[in-house]
């Protein structure tokens, strides 16, 4: 079974930057996806791209956020900029569409001044 370790995440600024990194521990052939959460919110889709690279966002960050991927290092990116304050979540990884894998312990972003 394929284990998520996401990383990256911290407090920022807003108008800052962050990158995320999701680390499979096996070999993902899936298109995978970033995900969110915030307090007392739904968990969200952000982000999904397939193992060739082909890229999808949400509206609300679209032009914000880019998706990449590693495949030779089984890793997911998330480069995160001019972040704002309701980008703070728990950010985690796993497959887009139908969710595969169990969920990492995710990574907080927190926006703040």
């Amino acid at each position: 079974q394929v284990q998520l370790v996401e990383s990256g995440g911290g407090l920022v600024q807003p108008g800052g930057s962050l990158r995320l990194s999701c680390a499979a521990s096996g070999t993902i052939f899936n298109a995978m996806a970033w995900y969110r959460q915030a307090p007392w919110k739904q968990r969200e889709l952000v982000a999904t791209i397939t193992r060739g690279g082909i890229t999808n966002y949400a509206n609300s960050v679209k032009g914000q956020f880019t998706i990449s991927r590693d495949n030779a290092k089984n890793t997911i990116y998330l480069q995160m900029n001019s972040l704002k304050p309701e980008d703070t979540a728990v950010y985690y990884c796993n497959t887009a569409g139908v969710v595969v894998y169990p969920w990492g312990q995710g990574t907080q972003v927190t926006v703040s001044s």
